[in-house]
């Protein structure tokens, strides 16, 4: 069974069929009223200088020769008698009118005025009798006469009729799945930016104009994720910051803060530093970064220098490459703030060249996450815990992550150990951020950090 969309395709070549054929049928009619009798008069004309030399060249052999043998030789339908027999159909107008102009012709292309008379007779073709002159007896010519019906039409016509339907449909077409769809289209690109956006609109027309419908509604979709993450992310905004914020207000309205109080307000100050700057990597902060190429094991150990040498071990691989090297430095802070937050240490950074990708791993000793959490784990504002008020951690940290892979080309994958291809994997549940390396990369020759 053919699908809709061969379905709607089919329905549709099957219409344009038909008005091909009625607009090839009225243009036909129209030029058949039109230009019809100016082509009746050239059959009228080319017939007349025919049936004219035949009128001679038979008067000139019945000089010499008997009818009968006239006759014999020539093929033609010659009487000998004073007039012929009267028709026993009677002629129609129209017949009458083309007997009359033939008798026209001969008078004009001949030295005498032939009489000429139409008949009909049941079982026979139209005909019409023409006098000769002979030096004996009179002898009238019998010719068949073709009939000036309008059909089959005459080539010209009918090579017109086919251009001007050509013309008609190609003007239909244009308008029908042309120009209304795009004019549909320009209606929702004039309501773009207005209110809550234009509604999808609905593909159809040429196929070129299906394909630019189907990127417009996919644009729309885009900006309509685009203001929901952004509403999303001024009310996480509103919420994040409400508990540090108050809990500072409330201390500093204390008389006499002491170092512990003063530890906890330097806490909230460094909370609210940290997911100001998280909600401005999310808003696009990176992407402007041009691209620079860096040894990456020691731009991963700059970034795990913070954290203790006990608790972080490293497993960098000499490489380097082209990166975004503030926008990879903060999304592998993330990864690593997730492990510590979320996992249980110690931490394994590793840096691996995996053939044509480079991948960086964040190892934990953890139970990490279900397979069927990591999709919804990548959403903007999503903890993998069930509270809010943690500190410093606004749910932004993989979809950060997840915007930088982007950025590079790359995908974030999470692993689990006891799943893992490795005989000894270095923990129980990873994140992997694999970034594709170019094909003429370089690999290091300095030694590990």
């Amino acid at each position: 069974m053919p699908s809709p969309s061969w379905q709607k395709r089919i329905s549709s070549l099957l219409g344009w069929g038909s008005l091909a054929l009625g607009s090839s049928a009225f243009c036909l009619l129209v030029f058949q009223a039109l230009f019809g009798r100016q082509l009746e008069q050239l059959q009228t004309i080319q017939l007349g200088r025919d049936l004219a030399l035949n009128v001679r060249l038979t008067e000139l052999a019945l000089e010499r020769y008997p009818p009968h043998l006239v006759a014999e030789l020539t093929g033609l339908d010659l009487v000998v008698t004073v007039r012929p027999k009267p028709s026993t159909l009677d002629p129609s107008a129209g017949f009458k009118r083309q007997a009359e102009a033939l008798q026209q012709q001969l008078c004009q292309r001949l030295s005498h005025c032939p009489m000429v008379y139409p008949h009909r007779a049941a079982g026979e073709e139209r005909s019409i009798w023409i006098e000769l002159i002979s030096p004996l007896e009179p002898i009238w010519l019998k010719v068949n006469v073709p009939s000036m019906m309008r059909w089959p039409p005459e080539p010209t016509l009918l090579g017109l009729s086919l251009v001007g339907a050509g013309i008609i449909c190609g003007g239909l077409f244009l308008l029908v799945e042309v120009e209304a769809p795009l004019r549909s289209l320009e209606k929702a690109l004039a309501r773009v930016g207005e209110g809550g956006g234009p509604d999808a609109v609905p593909a159809r027309g040429a196929p070129e104009v299906q394909r630019l419908t189907e990127r417009f509604n996919a644009m729309v979709q885009r900006l309509a994720t685009s203001r929901q993450e952004r509403a999303t992310m001024l009310a996480g905004i509103a919420h994040d910051l409400r508990a540090p914020i108050t809990r500072l207000q409330f201390r500093l309205s204390m008389p006499q803060l002491t170092a512990e109080d003063r530890e906890r307000c330097a806490g909230d100050l460094q909370s609210l530093e940290r997911i100001t700057g998280q909600f401005l990597l999310f808003a696009g902060g990176g992407d402007g970064e041009a691209s620079v190429e860096v040894p990456l094991e020691q731009l991963l150990a700059e970034v795990a220098s913070s954290h203790p040498a006990d608790q972080l071990h490293l497993d960098l691989t000499p490489l380097s490459m082209a990166v975004k090297p503030v926008a990879l430095g903060r999304a592998v802070a993330n990864l690593i703030d997730n492990a510590f937050s979320y996992g249980t240490a110690p931490v394994v950074l590793r840096l691996r060249d995996m053939d044509s990708r480079c991948s960086i791993e964040i190892w934990d000793q953890g139970e990490g996450m279900p397979a069927s959490e990591w999709e919804q784990a990548l959403q903007p504002f999503h903890r993998l815990d069930s509270s809010r008020g943690q500190q410093g951690h606004c749910g932004l940290g993989l979809a950060i992550v997840s915007h930088v892979a982007t950025l590079h080309g790359g995908r974030l994958e999470c692993l689990q150990g006891d799943l893992c291809s490795e005989k000894q994997p270095p923990g129980r549940f990873a994140i992997r951020l694999s970034l594709p390396l170019p094909t003429d990369r370089q690999v290091s020759e300095h030694p590990q950090s």
